[in-house]
């Protein structure tokens, strides 16, 4: 705690892209770390050990990555899997859904429409919307963001069903707190890596928050 009683705030750590050379906050970067018989694995949770090589989470630029970047930054030849950004966005999604799990957990998630469309009107405090891209978009207008939460539609309404114990599931939301906060970082991430447009902030959604001008519309999907 600083002078005059107020809390210090921890600057967020940053590291530089290998591809880019652009320095950015990790919570926009997958670690890699050089494994057993010098082969490049993705550290989701940050968590392996060895030097991390960090790679802009897209698709994209981790294409480029593959193409020779890890050796150079790594100093010595590696080898990389061909299929290693279907391994990171997998493992990305997993995550995803993993921490959603344990917000629906602690009492801080609801699923399907009415419960989301309840915790909007009533004032709960949401932090993130989450629809399944590939739900209906009628029904989806019929939701909105509120002021200062998230929106994703980054996950299927298979994964999304995941973490809430069901076979499917459209509509998500997720309250205030420690956890929902760590899924807006994980979330933005897998968004990025599956190149999703438009999402973020209410205002970020005129197809959805302005349609029905900030309002939840009757009827269901």
């Amino acid at each position: 705690m600083a002078r005059g009683g107020q809390h210090k705030t921890t600057p967020e750590a940053e590291r530089k892209c290998i591809v880019t050379g652009e320095v950015q906050p990790k919570t926009g970067l997958i670690r890699f770390v050089v494994g057993p018989e010098n082969q490049v694995y993705p550290d989701i949770l940050g968590k392996l050990p060895g030097r991390g090589m960090y790679v802009t989470a897209e698709r994209d630029i981790l294409a480029q990555a593959q193409k020779g970047q890890f050796s150079r930054s790594a100093k010595q030849a590696v080898a990389v899997a061909d299929d290693v950004a279907d391994e990171v966005e997998r493992q990305l999604a997993r995550h995803v859904v993993d921490l959603i799990a344990l917000t629906r957990k602690s009492g801080r998630a609801v699923a399907g429409f009415e419960k989301v469309k309840g915790w909007l009107a009533g004032g709960e405090r949401v932090r993130v919307l989450m629809q399944a891209s590939d739900g209906s978009t009628r029904g989806k207008t019929k939701l909105w963001t509120p002021e200062g939460a998230r929106y994703f539609g980054c996950l299927t309404a298979q994964e999304l069903g995941l973490a809430f114990g069901r076979q499917s599931v459209i509509h998500g939301a997720l309250a205030t707190g420690g956890l929902s906060n760590r899924v807006v970082e994980e979330a933005t991430k897998l968004t990025g890596f599956r190149g999703i447009n438009g999402q973020g902030s209410a205002d970020q959604r005129p197809d959805m928050q302005k349609a029905n001008g900030g309002k939840a519309a009757s009827g269901k999907e």
